[in-house]
């Protein structure tokens, strides 16, 4: 795809992101639309992936560590034809493949069952490490959040990364500052955060993550590196797109009103999606 069609798939993902929710009922929005140019490049750009095919051995995985925004993965699954599209209007209902948080058991495309963060680096590690063993030339993306990096287990897992060299892990650190109650810095200040993942031996680039152009060529420089793991900072802005929900801590996980909700579907409509 060009970079305007990849644009646009961002946008598409936002706007699904919007309706499977609906208004009325909360929803991890902002880090959902935050990661949306990521997911779009990942999957329509980047991965090796087969919508038919969702356990193919030289598949791509992606691991969303912190699970409460996929439903960005899931908007992206069902765009590609994991599954049918009604199964996204029915996000969090009882019996639904969509729950709250990934389950691989359920939903075609799912890698792992995240959601407890901390442990989704963990889980791609040792999945990039059996890629590895088993000879595979698959790669394993991990998306991170930014205020996951409190958790010691996001730390234990960069150290064994880079002492095995899993130069085809690379994770992506949605920087969008802000986590459920507010900013990140007045919380648990994790910084510096670039010169801690190079400290521990990873090579270290740092994006602007709404960039369509600079994602996409990131990621396929990245593919170039050999004999340590990836991570790509990218900075973004909590629910992108949504101006009511922009760099607002309420809509980390918030109810629309049908007027918000209206208000949103109207603007990611003006700005390109079908």
């Amino acid at each position: 795809m060009t970079i305007q069609q990849l644009e646009r798939k961002a946008q598409e993902i936002r706007l699904t992101i919007v309706k499977m929710v609906g208004p009325g009922k909360a929803g991890h929005f902002g880090g959902s639309c935050s990661i949306a140019d990521v997911v779009a490049a990942l999957y329509f750009h980047k991965m090796r992936h087969d919508p038919k095919n969702p356990k193919w051995p030289e598949r791509d995985r992606l691991i969303f560590s912190k699970g409460h925004a996929a439903i960005a993965q899931y908007a992206a699954l069902g765009i590609c034809g994991y599954f049918p599209e009604k199964e996204l209007w029915n996000l969090k209902e009882l019996g639904s493949i969509l729950q709250g948080h990934p389950d691989m058991n359920k939903t075609p495309g799912i890698e792992a069952n995240t959601g407890s963060l901390g442990q989704g680096l963990s889980i791609s590690c040792g999945i990039a490490a059996g890629l590895k063993l088993d000879k595979s030339s698959a790669r394993v993306y991990c998306i991170v959040g930014d205020g996951e990096l409190a958790e010691g287990q996001i730390w234990e897992a960069a150290m064994a990364a880079s002492y095995y060299k899993l130069d085809n892990l690379l994770a992506i650190l949605d920087h969008n500052k802000l986590q459920a109650t507010g900013p990140i810095a007045d919380r648990f200040d994790t910084r510096p955060i670039r010169e801690k993942w190079e400290a521990f031996g990873w090579h270290t680039v740092e994006i602007d993550g709404h960039n369509m152009k600079e994602i996409v060529e990131t990621l396929d420089s990245i593919e170039k590196v050999k004999g340590k793991p990836s991570i790509i900072i990218a900075h973004t802005v909590k629910g992108k797109g949504i101006p009511f929900a922009e760099n607002n801590a309420a809509f980390h996980n918030g109810a629309m009103t049908q007027e918000q909700f209206e208000t949103a579907c109207g603007i990611l409509s003006e700005q390109g999606v079908m």
